[in-house]
């Protein structure tokens, strides 16, 4: 499969993934919702056609040639290591997401980068709408950030593409508001984040909120030392202590990373 398949594929798994986190939502919900659905949806769609529009015109194609350019070149790692063909798709799919988790943890303690992560965690539910939630300016500073992986570990174009399809999809399911039985809860927890473990990320409580910040591999709270277990009570009222009354706000949203609080 080209990297322009796999780029198809994941506005594919983008328009697929998030009406099944909707409905399975809809059906037997884990939290109750306090808003319009229909305006939680209608604000997250727009704000993602806003953010996509930007990003492509600004970030996507600059990183692509990146990519190309590297990986013709045999520079980062997995050129010195010489992986290719589906050895490097699985190495560069499971570094990369490494790579995501380090990227979100350093969003919650660079206060810099925390003015434009917390528009995110200004939302008071999290559901499969909120993957759509993120500023333009962390979009952009992620791109930045991206454009430093390619360089340090030299994925192909495909492999990366790969990449970015499953946080897309990962994303999408995490942030649903479903949870588990608990003995699947704990089959799942073996590999993934979970939607139980993203939600209490999104907890006000910063005991969990500063924890999970697996994007798909759960490994790296495990191993990294920040993994912390949901509890149902902190569960009850997510988001941050500030910006609770604009959380649905274009205006608000926008205006988040020069806010004072």
């Amino acid at each position: 499969m080209s990297a322009e398949q796999l780029s198809s594929l994941r506005l594919v798994l983008f328009f697929s993934v998030l009406p099944v986190m909707v409905l399975a939502e809809s059906w037997r919900p884990a939290r109750p919702w306090h808003d319009s659905r229909s305006k939680r949806l209608g604000f997250h769609f727009l704000l993602s056609v806003f953010n996509s529009v930007i990003y492509r015109l600004i970030v996507s194609a600059p990183l692509l040639a990146l990519t190309v350019y590297v990986y013709d070149k045999g520079w980062g790692l997995a050129g010195w290591l010489g992986l290719r063909g589906p050895a490097e798709w699985i190495a560069t799919f499971v570094v990369m997401d490494m790579f995501d988790y380090w990227w979100h943890r350093l969003n919650h303690v660079v206060p810099f980068f925390w003015r434009f992560h917390r528009g995110h965690h200004y939302d008071t539910h999290v559901d499969a709408s909120t993957s759509l939630r993120f500023h333009i300016g962390e979009l952009l500073l992620s791109g930045v950030m991206k454009s430093l992986w390619i360089v340090v570990w030299g994925p192909s174009a495909a492999a990366f593409a790969l990449f970015e399809s499953g946080i897309t999809a990962y994303a999408q399911f995490h942030h649903s508001n479903i949870d588990f039985p608990d003995p699947v809860e704990k089959a799942l927890r073996w590999v993934h984040m979970t939607p139980r473990l993203h939600a209490a990320h999104h907890t006000v409580t910063i005991r969990s909120r500063d924890a999970n910040f697996s994007t798909i591999f759960l490994v790296w709270d495990y191993l990294f030392g920040t993994f912390q277990e949901a509890d149902y009570e902190e569960l009850k009222k997510l988001g941050i202590a500030q910006g609770r009354d604009r959380d649905l706000s274009f205006a608000a949203f926008l205006k988040a990373p020069v806010r004072l609080k």
